[in-house]
């Protein structure tokens, strides 16, 4: 069986009975950083052996995982925050094991889209996912069909990044489309900026974000 389990954005109390459960039960957990889970692991008093699991190695060791799974070995895949596959490596593990028939199990918990969503006070019945843009090739292009979206659309995005993405926004969607800046989700730090593009764009300016970002932006009006 491979469970894949969410781990908490930032306050490490938000993570479910289940997934400390799992975490203690399982052959094998692997992680994206194991420095980061480890910390999470220390916390919850938890001993399970760890494995680095990533985007620069998940190519070359696939083989010698799905050889554990077929074995009967439970592993458990963590990302350093949040749930695995979003934004987060994942995707390829699991299709891997869909076709060579293999549990796979999922667990609800964290991911930074959903609070950021539901605080921005935007329209939330309908909504669209972007995750990261691209640095360079074929940025220009998803910006042009985010602009056109009739429903609220949701950005990660770097601190650094930020005036640059915000600027874009503002170039494609117009100043005035309505957004909401969400940073350090559920920690000590958190905060939601509201505005439009041109009024973000400013604050940030001025005052430069620190942490984990998420851009939430209004549809376009008819």
């Amino acid at each position: 069986m491979l469970y894949l389990v969410p781990t908490p954005i930032g306050n490490l109390e938000d993570i479910t009975l289940r997934a400390l459960r799992i975490l203690r039960e399982t052959d094998l957990i692997l992680a994206e950083d194991t420095r980061t889970t480890g910390r999470l692991l220390a916390h919850y008093e938890i001993d399970t052996p760890q494995r680095s699991f990533h985007a620069h190695n998940e190519h070359a060791v696939l083989n010698s995982l799905l050889a554990q799974l077929q074995s009967g070995a439970r592993i458990a895949l963590v990302s350093d925050a949040g749930t695995p596959g979003i934004s987060d490596p994942g995707f390829l593990l699991v299709r891997a094991c869909r076709e060579a028939g293999l549990p796979v199990e999922c667990l609800p918990g964290p991911t930074a889209l959903i609070p950021a969503l539901v605080c921005s006070g935007l329209p939330a019945d309908r909504f669209y996912f972007e995750g990261f843009l691209p640095h360079k090739k074929g940025r220009q292009t998803r910006l042009k069909y985010l602009a056109e979206l009739p429903c609220t659309f949701i950005l990660y995005e770097s601190p650094h990044r930020l005036q640059r993405c915000l600027q874009e926004l503002a170039e494609h969607c117009g100043g005035d489309r309505q957004a909401c800046v969400c940073r350090e989700l559920s920690k000590l730090h958190e905060e939601h900026r509201s505005g439009n593009l041109t009024e973000l764009q400013a604050h940030f300016s001025a005052k430069p974000a620190k942490g984990e970002i998420v851009v939430v932006v209004g549809g376009k009006r008819e």
